[in-house]
């Protein structure tokens, strides 16, 4: 039977902050419309562009950079490939200048308070998250197309809900955890051996190896340089990172050169508990700092959630000798798998569930990969990923001046240090007394999701994000 499957690379994408929702998703949409013109012969017959923005990509757009991105993405820029450091630049161009260069092609007049149209008090039914793209022709019709962000960066054409990816025929299909497991006690395969041995529907075994150590790079250049960054985040909150300064304290002086010896310097200080926990909070800070500042991450699964999977990932690295290319592949193959079971079954948008969606279920997916690759049973990875759920269910996501700075940010160092927590809780428990079934927690959340007042959403209409918060937005 055929049915939509998701590979390791859906769930984890290399993009550009600060959100996977806002930023990647309709900036991977705007290239599909981009495409879409040139597919119908368009592309040179267009003589202006008006974007339409919906729910929450209106209400919160502008602190997460839904505006830079849909540019970005109209004149042909790639996520994964674009100078970061070009970002600002770029779109100052465009306004100043007033020309939109449409996939790199054709030259527009452009009105960014004209042409980007943000309808804060409209919503269209599929998903809080929709833009609707409009060219307008030479000959006098218009080509107009909608899309939905749906967390993740997965985008969905209007009319194509349901079938976000194309089709494949997988050996294990896997739609809840209750799938996985029967397939794990029935080969006696891994978690990451069933995704690995899934992963060949698509591609060889070798491309899938390098993807995940490329994705694995990102993760580490980002979490290296966040922790060497300093100076205040963009978006008027005046936020200052901390990383940097607490990567000094906790060095002590150590001296390092690269990646490799920063490793061992940390090291060097020892394993006590409190230096630890400062560390992981220090990996998180430093990945979501960046994500806050258009750096380049790994949506794991989300933007606003990047920091929890490096953060234990280099917990496990570097205090429990984990530096190791087929752990760390093992790492990011197990945790692929939790993140796809919770958007089949629940959510990894926030403007659907929450940050429960986001923070929650990177918690999960940080958790059952920690736990199988220090020696767990399947059982115990699965076991780990419902603890580590169960204690975010109901989060709200209420970002101040729409920015994925506060709550967000300190959320990554809570949910890492929950992940660590409950693979630890796992590994030390008979999976046999359990309670809760990870899919029974998938199902919770769902529920608690649509339950959820949509002010908690993503949308900054309660929570934190109302409280009197000095701040220098004034669409916020």
């Amino acid at each position: 039977m055929l049915r939509e499957e998701i590979s390791v690379f859906d769930i984890f994408k290399i993009g550009v902050g600060p959100s996977s929702s806002h930023t990647l998703g309709p900036w991977r949409a705007a290239q599909q419309f981009t495409l879409a013109l040139e597919a119908n012969d368009h592309l040179n017959h267009v003589v202006q562009v008006k974007i339409l923005l919906y729910g929450s990509l209106a209400k919160t757009g502008k602190g997460h950079g839904t505006d830079v991105a849909i540019l970005l993405g109209l004149t042909g820029a790639d996520p994964v490939t674009f100078d970061v450091n070009a970002i600002d630049s770029s779109i100052a161009n465009i306004k100043e200048q007033q020309i939109l260069n449409l996939a790199g092609i054709k030259h527009l007049g452009f009105d960014y308070n004209e042409d980007l149209i943000f309808l804060y008090n409209e919503s269209l039914p599929y998903h809080p998250n929709a833009v609707t793209f409009q060219a307008f022709l030479e000959n006098g019709k218009a080509f107009s197309e909608t899309y939905y962000s749906i967390g993740g960066g997965f985008v969905v054409k209007e009319g194509e809900a349901g079938r976000e990816k194309t089709l494949v025929e997988l050996p294990f299909p896997v739609e809840k955890a209750a799938d996985l497991l029967h397939w794990c006690l029935t080969t006696g395969l891994k978690v990451s051996e069933v995704v690995m041995e899934n992963e060949l529907s698509w591609r060889p075994e070798e491309e899938t190896r390098q993807g995940i150590l490329q994705h694995f790079h990102v993760m580490k250049d980002c979490t290296y340089r966040g922790c060497h960054t300093s100076g205040k985040l963009p978006g008027g909150l005046n936020v200052g990172r901390r990383a940097a300064a607490l990567n000094k304290k906790l060095l002590k002086d150590q001296p390092y050169h690269d990646y490799a010896s920063w490793l061992e310097a940390i090291r060097k200080g020892g394993n006590g508990f409190n230096y630890i926990l400062d560390w992981v909070s220090c990996f998180a800070l430093a990945v979501n700092e960046e994500n806050a500042s258009f750096g380049r991450v790994v949506t794991a699964p989300t933007n606003g959630a990047a920091g929890v999977i490096p953060a234990v990932l280099q917990y496990y690295m570097v205090f429990c000798d984990g530096y190791k290319e087929e752990k760390i592949i093992q790492f990011i193959a197990c945790a692929s798998e939790i993140g796809s079971i919770f958007k089949k079954g629940a959510t990894i948008s926030a403007a659907m569930g929450g940050c429960q969606a986001e923070i929650g279920v990177s918690s999960a997916m940080a958790a059952a990969a920690l736990t199988e690759v220090m020696g767990g049973s399947q059982r115990q990875v699965l076991m780990a990923a419902e603890i580590a759920m169960e204690h975010h269910l109901g989060m709200t996501c209420d970002p101040i001046g729409g920015l994925v700075q506060i709550p967000c940010i300190e959320r990554n160092t809570m949910g890492a240090i929950k992940a660590i927590t409950a693979s630890q809780l796992a590994l030390q428990t008979n999976p046999d007394q359990a309670k809760v079934s990870l899919d029974a927690v998938v199902s919770t959340m769902w529920e608690t999701a649509q339950d959820m007042n949509s002010k908690y959403k993503e949308t900054s209409d309660g929570g934190l994000a109302t409280k009197n918060i000095p701040l220098s937005l004034p669409e916020c």
